[in-house]
């Protein structure tokens, strides 16, 4: 058995803006394993400024598990515990190399092209016409969720968008998430979210920066408006910790991007502790090509989430590799009449 990985840069089709900034460009890393003529493939994606394994040291960390590969999967995933993206990378090349083929890692009628998940369309923050633009676009293609990035313009302009659109679109007619991305001030968070309610959205992502456990734990307490741990997650590595913050916070829902909280075994940690203490949750890719959406969307499906899902993402680069996933009526299907055409 022998491993390798590679760098390749996903390009954005236009700038993407998250209260963070603005993306252009996406850099992710393949990790290809090769047994007895079997090849199995992996994505580490890694979001710079944002996953816990942004290090100095994370291609060394990576060439270390390539050359290491023999030692089996537990080891691996034991010994590059703080660093989330490779863990789920290796989880995903692992599962591909044991699989029927490369890219069907979970039969199931999803991959047999027989059911379909439904996910959120995703609105970028930018100019106001840009943001209604894109709200138009995502509603004339079936969506019936729809999640807006706010925390970056004039709020009052954002509350105005949502207005709009609920001055059109009843509840029953369009679920409403925003992600704040931690953008709001912990003394403004709470009038911010008592506004934001008087819009029936289903959830508001990370009102406030992670890391103030205290702070965020009462503005769950007294919310008029649900919320969902996204950030607060990344970082938390053992299950004692991972316990502790969601019985601290008592959040309403946590969000679970794969690719920076441990993959497969991490999530699955993860939504165990929340459904023993009454939390529900979602899954949501970040920001990967088809390879690792693949991975995560084929996983997602196997649990049974009926909520809509955060699995839109594959449409956004203009080099992303050809695949069986298509987005259709506010759903992801899996198309085998689209073949895989992966070459990096």
């Amino acid at each position: 058995m022998n491993a390798k990985y590679q760098k390749y840069i996903l390009d954005f089709k236009r700038p993407s803006g998250t209260s963070r900034g603005v993306l252009t460009t996406k850099e992710t890393w393949f990790i290809q394993i090769n047994d007895s003529g079997k090849t199995g493939i992996g994505e580490c994606g890694i979001l710079r400024g944002l996953s816990i394994d942004d290090r100095p040291d994370y291609e060394e960390k990576l060439n270390w598990a390539c050359k290491n590969i023999d030692i089996g999967l537990d080891k691996l995933l034991n010994a590059l515990i703080e660093f989330p993206s490779i863990q789920f990378g290796l989880e995903q090349a692992f599962k591909s190399l044991n699989a029927v083929s490369p890219f069907e890692l979970f039969e199931s009628p999803f991959t047999n092209g027989e059911d379909s998940i439904p996910i959120n369309g995703l609105v970028w923050m930018g100019t106001e016409d840009f943001m209604r633009e894109q709200i138009e676009e995502k509603i004339a293609l079936g969506f019936t969720c729809i999640k807006m990035k706010i925390g970056a313009i004039d709020f009052d302009t954002e509350l105005n968008i949502l207005k709009s659109i609920r001055k059109e679109f009843s509840v029953s007619d369009i679920e409403l998430r925003v992600d704040a991305n931690g953008a709001f001030s912990s003394n403004e968070a709470l009038e911010k979210l008592k506004r934001l309610s008087e819009f029936s959205l289903h959830s508001i992502e990370q009102p406030i920066k992670q890391g103030q456990l205290e702070e965020m734990a009462e503005l769950c307490d007294v919310t008029p408006l649900p919320i969902a741990l996204d950030e607060e997650l990344i970082g938390v590595f053992d299950s004692i910790s991972r316990n502790e913050l969601l019985t601290t916070i008592k959040p309403q829902y946590i969000i679970l991007k794969p690719s920076l909280v441990g993959g497969y075994k991490g999530s699955e940690q993860w939504i165990n502790f929340a459904e023993e203490n009454n939390i529900k949750w979602w899954i949501t890719s970040a920001l990967e090509s088809n390879v690792g959406l693949n991975a995560i969307a084929q996983w997602t499906y196997t649990l049974d989430n009926p909520m809509p899902q955060g699995l839109g993402t594959g449409s956004l680069f203009t080099n992303n590799f050809v695949s069986p996933l298509i987005v259709k009526n506010g759903t992801l299907q899996y198309d085998k009449t689209h073949k895989w055409d992966f070459n990096l």
